[in-house]
């Protein structure tokens, strides 16, 4: 169940600071046709695994979002994976999906996902770069690299020695912005990406520019969701949302950040199942 959040009652309008779980979610419950349901995937809908490639979402949950997206106007989930894998792990395809932290749209039914001209015309210097740090010294200290296309990634969760796999990684982001790249740093993972706006935030925003919503709530797990409670706050500032309802998800490496901007906080996956049966209730 969620606990009163902490978050600016100036930016999100239908939430008390004392308003329970169910509560809170009354603007979307009261007409799920003009409501957007948001899910962050990993530490969300998908508990955190060793290696990100394990990662799946439970049954119980999965069965619950598919009724969602037979009810409520605008279903996605916002990840910083692709798309194509974001839908791979959920496995349903009647719903959005926004993926490698807003760079690409995937529609529901869809086959191939919108993607922001200005990441593609980057991705071949981005591959470049990552294929000239993957030295044998990296794969030694098994920091995992990911190719997401426009973006690469490095993980360094579960090395064998995290603190020197994760000295490896810093130098690789001290090189990254050396080259003019990005860097943007996720919980045990780096990011290189293309020197243009990019986050969770201007995927959400793009999704919901012509959706007709007036209710909203979006549920994270880490820092990289912050953009996404903000883009959410500022479509009610600009009058294109009623209301904006940021959820956070709380594990043993909870942003503090998070929690502070969160309206509401869950109780890990088990309380984003409970958050998903209320919505259906």
């Amino acid at each position: 169940m969620g606990r009163p959040g902490r978050g600016d009652a100036r930016h999100t309008k239908g939430v008390s600071p004392a308003a329970t779980l169910v509560e809170a979610l009354d603007p979307l419950r009261a007409d799920p046709g003009a409501s957007a349901v948001l899910l962050d995937i990993d530490g969300t809908l998908a508990p955190i695994v060793r290696h990100a490639a394990d990662a799946h979402v439970p049954e119980a949950t999965r069965s619950l979002l598919i009724e969602i997206a037979r009810r409520y106007r605008v279903v996605a989930c916002v990840s910083g994976r692709r798309t194509a894998v974001a839908r791979q792990i959920v496995s349903i395809g009647t719903i959005a999906y926004v993926g490698n932290h807003g760079a690409e749209v995937l529609l529901p039914r869809a086959t191939r996902a919108q993607v922001d001209p200005r990441v593609a015309e980057w991705a071949e210097r981005v591959s470049r770069f990552a294929a000239s740090v993957d030295t044998p010294e990296l794969q030694r200290l098994r920091v995992r690299s990911e190719d997401k296309e426009t973006i690469a990634a490095f993980h360094w969760r579960g090395a064998p020695d995290e603190p020197a796999a994760h000295e490896a990684v810093v130098e690789i982001a001290r090189r990254a912005e050396a080259e003019g790249l990005a860097v943007h740093w996720g919980r045990k993972v780096l990011e290189v990406r293309p020197p243009v706006a990019l986050d969770k935030g201007v995927g959400v925003d793009a999704l919901l520019r012509d959706a007709p919503v007036q209710a909203a709530v979006y549920v994270g797990d880490d820092s990289t969701d912050l953009d996404a409670f903000r883009a959410l706050r500022a479509l009610v500032d600009d009058g294109r949302l009623q209301t904006a309802i940021c959820v956070g998800v709380s594990s043993e490496e909870t942003p503090e950040q998070l929690a502070r901007e969160a309206d509401l906080m869950l109780d890990g996956t088990g309380g984003v199942r409970e958050l998903l049966e209320a919505l259906l209730g």
